[in-house]
C-alpha cells in the first residue's frame, strides 16, 4: 500500500534503517511495499536481500526529487525497469548540476506516479498515475471529472516511525540548509504525518475511496523484482576472451610459461600445486578474475610501473606465476586452502599497491579497457564528535559549549535542557550515513551492466561509481578488484631513479632481486637492530621496539613479525606468547599438543588467517565451508550475521564432541575472535616483507637518496623532519630551497641535500615552478636584481624566499636583501614581464646594515619550513646538566633516569578499563631514539605539548632486550624567544 517510503539513505532526509523499516512494515501487518529513498538506489540491493526474513515482496523505486521538491516516483515493474530506472537517475548524477525535470523519459516497464499537485497539462499515459496524499483527499470532489479513478493512487510518503524522527529530521534538514533549527523554513522539511500506518489504519483513512486502495494494490502486485543471493557463480566478468574454454587454456599457457621465469629447479612439489590450483580455479569459475588481474599488470609493467600484489591471492602458484604476485608459495608452504577450496564462494583477494603517482592511470585503464565497470562507493557516517559541533550550531550554542561538549568534557546531569538534546540526538544520528564517498580501491568489472543493480555517481576524478559498498556488492555477488595507492612503492622507484642521477658510476640496480636482498648482511644487520626508519611498515616504532625483542634477521621472521604486529595478535597476548617460545625454545613445550602440530612454524601461536582456519578445521572440526564462513567473519563485515553466529556454536559444539574442556574451547575461541578485522594471510605478510626488502636494500646502501626519495613521497609514519635527521646521520648536509639548486621537490647533489619549493608553507605551486623554468631555459639566478627582471612574483611571496635563505649564494644578509626587494618589486604589477631590446638599467639603493642570527634562520624555517634545520636543543633556555643519554639507558635498568628528547611522534592507545596511555619516541641530543610508556595516571598529569624538547623522568625498563623508559614526569622546555620580534618588543618597552 506503500508507493514512497524512505530509509536514512535519504541523506539528511530520512530516519529509517532499512531492515527497521521491513521491521515495521512487518508489525504493520503489510505484504509489500515500496523503497523509494531520494535520488538513491543505495539501499535497494540489501533491502531484497533482508526482504524475505520479514515476509515482504519488495518493490523498488526512487523517489526523484529538486532539494525536498518531489518531481515524481518511479517504480520498476521488473530487473529491467530497476535497470532503466538507474541509468537515468545516473545519467542526472552524472551532470555538473544535478536537476531533475519536470517529466521523466518513457523507460520501459516503469511506473510514473506523480504528486496530485503536480500540474499536469496532458493525459496521463498507461503506466502513469497520480498519488494522492490523505490531506488532498477533499480536492478529489473537484477533479473527478479531470482526472479518471483508474488514474489514482494513494502516496502516503514514510520517512520517520514516530515523533522523535520527525525531530531528528527536522535536525537533519537543518544541518543539510546549515541554519538554526528556528529558521528552518517549512518548505524545507516533511510533514509530521510523513509515518507508516497499519494496513487497516489506510484503508480507514481512505475508505472513502475504495478505487485508490486498489489501484495501489494492482500497481504493487504488478512489480516483481529479484535478485540471486546464492553466489554460487561470481557475477564478475564471465570471460577475458568471450570463451571460458579458451579463457582457461590461455591462463594455464601463462602458468606454464611462468614457471621458466620464477623457478630455476622444478620438480613434482610445484607441477602438483599447479595442477590442482588450476583445476578448482576452473571448477569455481575465477579463470577470468585472474586473467584480468593479468591484463591489468601487464600494461602496469608496460609502463614500468612498480606494483605489489598481496591479499589472500598472494597464497597462490598461479598468481605467482602470471606475476600477480611475487610471493613464492611454495619456499613459504602456503596454505592452499587459504588461498582457496571448493566451499568458498568469492574469489582470493588480489590487494594490488601501485605508487600514488601511477594509479589513476591504471584506473583509466581499466575503464576504457573493461566494458561494465565501476569504482565502489563508501557511506562516510556521522560520527559522535562531529554530530555533536553540527547539532551544536543547528540549537545555536556559543563555540565554547560546543568545544565542551565535543571533547565530553561534561557530565550529564549538569548540562542545560539544549546541551542535553544536542548529545541525545549526536547519539541518536551517530552511524547514519551523511555523504557518499569511495573506497580506498574497489573496483567491480561485472558481466552485466552496472545498472543492473544500482545507479552510480561521478566523484571529483570523473570514474562512474557505484552507490553501494562493498559488503552489498559482495552480497549480490560482485567481487572488487582492489587497485590501490602508496606511497611506499613510489619511493622505492623514485629511489632508483635518484641514484642513477646523483651517482652515475654504480651499475643499474635491479631492485626485484629479493633473493639476493634476503642473504644481504648489511639488510640482516638493519633488520636485527631495528634501523629500519623510512622503510615501509617496519619503521614504525611499536615494529622497531618488535623487531629488537625478535631481533629477526630473516625474511620468515620478518613475515611472522609483520603478522604478529597487528592488533588482533598483540592484544590477545599471542605476540607475547609467540616472543617466548620464538627466543626461548624450551617453552614451546608449552602449547597445546594438538596446536603445536597445526602450527609448527609458529610454535603452536595463531599468527596468520591460515592459522585461524586450519585451528577452525583440524581443532574444531569445522568443515572448509565452515571454516570459510568463519575467514569471511574474521574480516569484520560479517560478525554480525546469523550465518556466523552458528559457526560459532558449531565450533563449541564440536570442541565438546571432541572431549576439549569449555576452557581450552573458550579460551581458542576468543583467540579466534581477535583476529576479526585485523587478521593477515601469510602470503599478504610475504608480500609485505618483501616491499621492505626492497626498502632496506635502498636504505643499506643508498640512504641519502632513498631518504631524498621518502620525503618527496611524503615520508611515511614520521614527519618530513625525521627523515632529513636521518639523511644528516648517514653524512648529509641539509640545505633550505634555493633558487638555483632546488626544483619543486627536494634533490640531491652528491651529499648535498637541496629541500624542495614544495615543503614551503605559503608558497604558490605556479611560482615554484616558474623559478625552476626560467632557470632551466636561461640559466642559474646570478644575484637578487637577476631574479626579480626574470621572474614576475609579490613582494609577499618573494620576501618567504628571502626568509628561508633561498638567496644565500649571494653571500649578502637577508634582511638587507628584503629591505632591496621592498624598494625594487612593484606590488601590483606582477604580469609576465614583455621581453626588450635593451635592458633596462638598475637602480641601486644603498642598504643600511641590517644584521640577523643564525637564530633568526631557525624561527624562519619553524614559520615556513615547519621545523628547524639546526639543532633543536640549540633553541630551548633550559640549561641541560649531567643526563642519561639514550646509549646509555641499558646500563640503567630498573633505575630512575633523567633524560632530554626531541619529540617525535605518540601513539595512543586504550587499557583493558578504556583510559588513554601513550607510547612516545623521542631524539636525545646525540639523534638516537628514546622510546617512552606514559600510563593513564601520568598520561593525564603530564600530556604531550607538541614539538619541542621534552624533560623525560621514569625508569629504565627492558624487556626481550627492548628498553623503554616509564614515565612518571615529563615537561616541555621553554623556547628561546623569537629573536626576530624580540628588538621590536624591547623597543616598545624602552618607549
Amino acid at each position: 500500500m506503500y508507493l514512497n517510503t524512505h530509509t536514512y539513505y535519504s541523506l539528511r532526509y530520512g530516519t529509517i534503517k532499512p531492515e527497521e523499516l521491513l521491521q515495521l512494515a512487518q508489525h504493520k501487518g503489510l505484504k509489500y511495499f515500496a523503497l523509494t529513498d531520494i535520488n538513491s538506489t543505495t539501499a535497494c540491493i540489501d533491502f531484497v536481500r533482508l526482504s524475505s526474513k520479514y515476509g515482504i515482496s519488495p518493490v523498488l523505486g526512487v523517489d526523484f526529487r529538486n532539494g525536498v521538491q518531489q518531481e515524481f516516483v518511479l517504480l520498476a515493474q521488473s530487473n529491467k525497469g530497476f535497470r532503466y530506472i538507474n541509468e537515468f537517475l545516473s545519467s542526472l548524477l552524472h551532470q555538473k548540476k544535478f536537476y531533475v525535470a519536470e517529466e521523466p523519459p518513457i523507460l520501459p516497464e516503469v511506473f510514473v506516479i506523480y504528486p496530485f499537485s503536480k500540474q499536469l497539462k496532458r493525459p496521463l499515459n498507461h503506466n502513469e498515475f497520480l498519488g494522492i496524499r490523505p490531506e488532498e483527499l477533499p480536492k478529489l470532489k473537484f477533479t473527478r471529472s479531470v482526472w479518471p479513478m483508474e488514474k489514482l493512487v494513494i502516496l502516503q510518503t514514510v520517512s520517520f516511525q514516530n515523533k522523535k524522527g520527525f525531530n531528528t529530521h527536522r535536525l537533519l534538514r537543518a544541518i543539510d540548509n546549515n541554519t538554526l533549527l528556528s529558521k528552518l523554513p517549512l518548505s524545507e522539511q516533511g510533514k509530521e504525518t510523513d509515518i507508516m500506518l497499519s494496513f487497516k489504519e489506510l484503508n480507514e483513512v481512505y475508505k472513502d475511496y475504495p478505487q485508490l486502495i486498489q489501484n495501489t494494490q494492482r500497481v504493487l502486485e504488478q512489480c516483481h523484482i529479484s535478485f540471486d543471493f546464492e553466489n554460487q557463480v561470481p557475477k564478475n566478468q564471465k570471460t577475458y576472451t568471450q570463451n571460458e574454454d579458451l579463457d582457461f587454456r590461455l591462463m594455464r599457457k601463462l602458468a606454464y610459461q611462468g614457471l621458466k621465469y620464477r623457478y630455476k629447479k622444478l620438480g613434482s612439489r610445484i607441477f602438483n600445486r599447479l595442477e590442482k590450483e588450476l583445476e578448482i580455479i576452473q571448477q569455481k569459475q575465477f579463470v577470468s578474475y585472474f586473467l584480468i588481474n593479468w591484463k591489468i599488470l601487464k600494461y602496469a609493467r608496460s609502463k614500468g610501473y612498480y606494483y605489489v600484489g598481496r591479499g589472500s591471492g598472494a597464497n597462490s602458484i598461479v598468481a605467482y606465476l602470471l606475476r600477480i604476485t611475487d610471493v613464492d608459495p611454495i619456499e613459504l608452504d602456503l596454505y592452499f586452502e587459504r588461498f582457496i577450496n571448493l566451499y568458498r564462494k568469492n574469489p582470493p583477494d588480489f590487494d594490488i599497491d601501485f605508487s600514488w603517482r601511477d594509479r589513476d592511470d591504471i584506473t583509466n585503464f581499466i575503464f576504457k579497457t573493461f566494458k561494465n565497470t565501476a569504482l565502489i562507493s563508501v557511506y562516510n557516517t556521522f560520527k559522535f564528535r562531529a554530530s555533536v559541533r553540527e547539532l551544536g550550531k543547528v540549537f545555536g550554542l556559543p563555540k565554547e559549549e560546543i568545544d565542551k561538549l565535543s571533547k565530553r568534557q561534561f557530565h550529564i546531569d549538569q548540562l542545560d535542557f539544549l546541551s542535553k538534546l544536542v548529545i541525545a540526538y549526536s547519539q541518536f544520528i551517530e552511524g547514519f550515513p551523511n555523504y557518499l564517498g569511495i573506497h580506498a580501491g574497489g573496483i567491480l568489472i561485472s558481466e552485466r551492466p552496472i545498472s543492473h543493480y544500482t545507479a552510480t555517481f561521478l566523484p571529483p576524478k570523473g570514474f562512474s561509481t557505484t552507490m553501494f559498498d562493498m559488503v552489498v556488492a559482495e552480497d549480490i555477488g560482485l567481487y572488487k578488484f582492489d587497485i590501490l595507492s602508496q606511497r611506499g612503492l613510489g619511493k622505492i622507484k623514485e629511489a632508483v631513479e635518484i641514484v642513477k642521477y646523483n651517482r652515475p658510476e654504480i651499475p643499474p640496480i635491479d631492485i626485484h632481486d629479493i633473493k639476493r636482498f634476503k642473504e644481504d648482511k648489511k639488510i640482516k644487520y638493519l633488520l636485527k637492530n631495528a634501523k629500519a626508519i623510512g622503510c615501509f611498515y617496519v619503521e614504525s616504532p611499536a615494529m622497531r621496539m618488535l623487531l629488537k625483542k625478535l631481533q629477526v634477521d630473516n625474511y620468515l621472521g620478518l613475515v611472522a613479525a609483520s603478522s604478529v604486529i597487528r592488533p588482533g595478535v598483540s592484544k590477545s597476548g599471542m605476540m607475547r606468547e609467540y616472543i617466548l617460545r620464538y627466543r626461548h625454545p624450551e617453552k614451546r613445550k608449552d602449547a597445546h599438543p594438538i596446536l603445536l602440530k597445526i602450527m609448527p612454524e609458529t610454535y603452536g601461536v595463531m599468527v596468520y588467517q591460515e592459522d585461524v582456519i586450519k585451528v577452525a578445521h583440524y581443532f574444531g572440526g569445522l568443515t572448509l565451508g565452515e571454516a570459510d564462513m568463519l575467514r569471511r567473519g574474521m574480516s569484520g563485515k560479517f560478525r554480525s550475521r546469523e550465518e556466523f553466529l552458528k559457526v560459532k556454536n558449531q565450533f563449541f559444539e564440536n570442541c565438546r564432541q571432541k572431549g576439549h574442556s569449555y576452557e581450552l574451547t573458550a579460551e581458542i575461541w576468543r583467540q579466534i575472535e581477535s583476529f576479526a578485522g585485523y587478521a593477515f594471510a601469510k602470503g599478504h605478510s610475504a608480500s609485505y616483507a618483501v616491499e621492505s626488502y626492497q626498502s632496506l636494500f635502498l636504505k643499506a646502501y643508498y640512504p641519502l637518496e632513498y631518504m631524498v626519495a621518502t620525503v618527496n613521497n611524503f615520508g611515511g609514519f614520521y614527519r618530513v623532519d625525521l627523515y632529513l635527521h636521518e639523511a644528516r646521520m648517514h653524512g648529509a648536509v641539509i640545505h633550505p630551497p634555493d633558487i638555483n639548486k632546488s626544483n619543486y621537490e627536494t634533490r640531491i647533489e652528491g651529499k648535498h641535500i637541496y629541500l624542495g619549493f614544495i615543503l614551503l608553507h605559503s608558497f604558490e605551486v605556479a611560482n615554484a615552478r616558474r623559478i625552476v623554468a626560467e632557470r632551466e631555459r636561461k640559466g642559474i639566478y646570478t644575484d637578487l636584481d637577476d631574479f626579480i627582471e626574470r621572474v614576475p612574483i609579490s613582494i609577499e611571496q618573494i620576501s618567504v624566499l628571502i626568509k628561508i635563505n633561498a638567496f644565500a649564494f649571494t653571500g649578502r644578509n637577508k634582511r638587507e636583501l628584503l629591505w632591496e626587494a621592498y624598494m625594487k618589486i612593484n606590488k601590483v604589477n606582477l604580469e609576465e614581464q614583455v621581453v626588450t631590446l635593451f635592458k633596462t638599467e638598475k637602480i641601486c639603493y644603498r642598504t643600511p646594515d641590517l644584521p640577523s642570527s643564525k637564530y633568526e634562520d631557525a624561527f624562519d624555517e619553524i614559520e615556513y619550513l615547519g621545523f628547524p634545520l639546526c639543532d633543536p636543543f640549540e633553541l630551548i633556555t633550559n640549561k641541560i646538566d649531567s643526563y642519561i643519554q639514550a646509549k646509555e639507558l641499558p646500563e640503567h635498568i630498573h633505575k630512575t633516569v633523567i633524560t632530554y628528547g626531541y619529540y617525535v611522534t605518540a601513539k595512543n592507545t586504550s587499557t583493558h578499563k578504556g583510559d588513554r596511555m601513550y607510547f612516545g619516541t623521542f631524539l636525545d641530543r646525540n639523534g638516537d631514539y628514546i622510546d617512552t610508556v606514559h600510563f593513564p595516571p601520568v598520561a593525564r598529569k603530564f600530556p604531550f605539548r607538541g614539538k619541542g624538547v621534552y624533560q623525560l623522568i621514569g625508569k629504565v625498563m627492558e624487556e626481550f632486550d627492548s628498553i623503554s623508559i616509564e614515565i612518571s614526569s615529563m615537561k616541555k622546555l621553554d623556547m628561546m624567544q623569537d629573536p626576530r620580534y624580540a628588538e621590536e618588543q624591547n623597543k616598545q618597552i624602552i618607549t
